[in-house]
């Protein structure tokens, strides 16, 4: 929310929506807990679990996100030096006891997320009135994957969240067309240049995006989802964006309203891809999928 202002248009006149912070560091914790898949794009699994009385700890928030991985969320109502070291030592002890974990995933949401739990890139997201420009520097030199949030309440039913900084702990994965993708050897160097133009201009969308390799898909994030790529076919590509479906011009044999099918990958609106025209014409939806994630 640095440098925004909100106003609030009403009989003519216009009035400045003051931000404030949460009187409480627990206000901003059962808000976040409450919406948690909404506002972050984590399944919410506990609050304030323990971590034993070895470690001695407890945990603000635990969850899974859409691509699997573990997240640890940690709250502060206002700059906290500290909230991103306590993570870190939370996240530490959660890489150390993936059994546990699993079994958390498994009773709150079954065997088949608890079998599917990907831990190769588990996260930490830091909720807090503000940052300070040490904090942004820390998480780039962690081989951690951390997202620093900035919260606000706008009088007294609007929540605002800005990501001040986003860093994935791998490196990016190399875009690969899988085998048997396509008899004609050309077609798959044209879909593996496709897959790798694609890939150039969902992360140059903007700041903060990671990238999560699954077998299934690969997944672009800010906190959310907004487009997930899945392995070159024998003639096309196949994005899924968080783009709502009904407010586009669908086009057969290019675009697709998918709500309540099944499919890999998160978002109701599938893009197929043949050419470079179709990556050009379907940029509009990559970034209005960006601008809703």
């Amino acid at each position: 929310m640095s440098g925004l202002k909100l106003f609030h248009a009403m009989h003519g006149g216009m009035t400045e929506v003051v931000p404030r912070l949460a009187e409480a560091e627990s206000d901003v914790q059962h808000l976040v807990e409450t919406h948690m898949e909404t506002m972050l794009g984590v399944r919410f699994l506990a609050s304030e679990y323990s971590t034993g009385p070895i470690h001695g700890g407890r945990i603000d928030s635990v969850g899974l996100d859409e691509n699997g991985s573990p997240v640890i969320v940690e709250y502060k109502r206002g700059t906290d030096p500290g909230v991103i070291n306590q993570g870190l030592f939370y996240l530490a002890w959660l890489v150390d006891h993936k059994e546990e974990f699993r079994r958390l995933v498994r009773d709150r949401l079954g065997p088949s997320a608890a079998a599917q739990v990907l831990w190769s890139e588990p996260r930490l997201v830091c909720v807090a009135g503000d940052f300070t420009r040490y904090d942004v520097h820390a998480v780039r030199e962690h081989r951690r994957s951390i997202d620093l949030v900035r919260y606000r309440f706008f009088g007294k039913d609007l929540v605002g969240l800005e990501t001040v900084a986003s860093v994935s702990a791998r490196a990016s994965a190399t875009t690969r067309v899988r085998r048997g993708a396509a008899t004609d050897p050309r077609a798959n160097r044209q879909l593996g240049a496709l897959a790798a133009a694609v890939d150039e201009v969902l992360l140059g969308l903007g700041d903060g995006i990671t990238r999560v390799q699954r077998k299934q898909y690969r997944a672009y994030q800010r906190l959310r989802n907004f487009a997930c790529v899945c392995p070159p076919q024998k003639t096309k590509l196949l994005v899924y964006l968080r783009a709502d479906p009904s407010a586009v011009d669908l086009a057969p044999g290019f675009t697709r309203d998918v709500t309540g099918l099944g499919h890999h990958g998160t978002g109701d609106l599938e893009v197929q891809l043949r050419t470079e025209e179709d990556l050009e014409r379907a940029q509009d939806l990559f970034r209005a999928s960006y601008a809703a994630a």
